[in-house]
């Protein structure tokens, strides 16, 4: 029996609603611990191979390497999922990472740390990912009812992108303090903790993928239970639609995603404090539009608030070609148009998100959500790669411009969907 609190009486309003279902509450801690954890990881770490390797080529494999199980073993992983307990993947996945982390700061703090060691641990965090990703997909639709699927998505990437924000505000002054072995030390624990969160979750409604027992040990049943997940995508071209851009989204942002850094240098001519200004800006834009979401998305229909989405986000990203025309406050310029592409970030994914789990049965929703996210991580080395060769020819404004121009296929290809602008 749901031990889920639930107010009959008079409704609550925006995110006071989502505070009675205590579970849901719990995975959400989970998250913003996390992620809080993960930004301060993200630049420890990227200091640590730098330290340790003085290698520049280090850090992009490393960056690389963590793609390689998510399109190698997330579909696989996520029909695994869809045997297993959800909360129970969370976390043990989550306290696995914790682990490995705690591990990577120790060695590092010994001494004993090895490059070796790095491709290693990172393949390990990696494939943990793999498994927890289509897992907290799965878990939210036995932790929320369908009409509070958009605002507790929205809710949950505002509050995990202001944990990243103050996890980028902290960073700096915890290696300066306690080092860096602290700081990876710290993300470690936040996992751990997570874990703890999860473990307190009840009354989540766990779903077997069929009326027949399941045998772990069969190939034949899991090939079909594979099967049966992709025969679903393939039945549902809005779905397919949806994935496709999504994945082209991701394609198109790649010059921007490793370009950045050559454009506050070359452009803006800013340094450092131009590039975290600038992302700052970005995290922000993102929490900003999560809130709205979350307090009048659900008056919009889902089709309306997406193709604003790619449109504000192909907007921003074209005009970042201002700043190297017009001189005038580049970084200024440059800020405000991160923090429109920060807006349409929850726009774009937040309601196709919340579509997938209201469409795709739950004992579906690990194979489904994990070929989702594996068709949209391989766009990510491919736009990376592609983006790093013509960086050497074409200036990066010409290529932010080129690239927010092509976010009009995803656009065009969703319009053509006669269903899409009916959800």
């Amino acid at each position: 029996m749901s031990q889920e609190v639930r107010v009959k009486s008079q409704p609550l309003s925006g995110f006071k609603e989502l505070a009675v279902y205590r579970s849901f509450v719990y995975l959400l801690l989970a998250r913003v611990i996390s992620r809080f954890g993960d930004s301060i990881d993200s630049i420890a770490y990227s200091w640590m191979v730098y330290m340790l390797t003085g290698s520049k080529l280090m850090i992009g494999t490393l960056f690389a390497l963590n793609f390689i199980p998510n399109i190698a073993f997330s579909f696989f992983a996520g029909t695994l999922v869809d045997r297993w307990s959800k909360k129970k993947v969370v976390a043990i996945t989550y306290l696995g990472r914790g682990l490995i982390v705690c591990f990577t700061a120790f060695l590092y703090w010994q001494g004993w740390l090895v490059p070796w060691h790095l491709y290693v641990l990172t393949l390990l965090t990696s494939t943990l990912e793999c498994f927890a990703s289509p897992a907290e997909l799965a878990l939210v639709p036995q932790l929320l009812p369908k009409e509070k699927l958009l605002s507790g998505n929205s809710f949950s990437t505002s509050a995990s992108r202001a944990a990243e924000l103050a996890g980028m505000a902290a960073v700096g002054g915890i290696i300066a303090t306690l080092g860096i072995s602290t700081a990876i030390l710290i993300d470690g624990l936040t996992f751990t903790l997570a874990a703890a969160f999860i473990v307190l979750i009840r009354g989540n409604r766990e779903t077997s993928p069929s009326t027949q027992p399941i045998n772990a040990s069969s190939n034949t049943s899991f090939v079909l239970e594979l099967k049966e997940g992709l025969l679903y995508l393939k039945s549902n071209p809005l779905l397919i639609t949806i994935v496709i851009a999504a994945a082209l989204v991701n394609f198109c942002l790649s010059p921007f995603n490793v370009l950045n850094v050559v454009y506050v240098d070359e452009i803006l001519g800013a340094g450092p404090a131009g590039l975290s200004l600038m992302g700052i800006s970005l995290i922000c834009g993102t929490i900003v539009s999560g809130l709205w979401i979350g307090k009048r998305g659900a008056a919009y229909k889902k089709s309306r608030l997406i193709l604003t989405g790619y449109l504000l986000l192909g907007a921003n990203y074209t005009l970042m070609y201002l700043p190297a025309v017009l001189p005038l406050q580049p970084l200024a310029m440059a800020t405000l148009f991160s923090f429109g592409m920060g807006l349409s970030v929850s726009l774009c994914s937040t309601p196709s998100t919340t579509y997938f789990m209201e469409t795709v049965p739950k004992e579906l929703l690990g194979r489904v959500g994990a070929l989702y996210g594996m068709v949209c991580t391989c766009a990510i080395p491919a736009g990376s790669a592609l983006a790093g060769v013509l960086g050497e020819w074409v200036q990066v404004h010409l290529l932010y411009v080129s690239f927010g121009v092509l976010l009009l296929i995803p656009i065009l290809l969703l319009m053509k969907q006669r269903r899409f602008m009916e959800i």
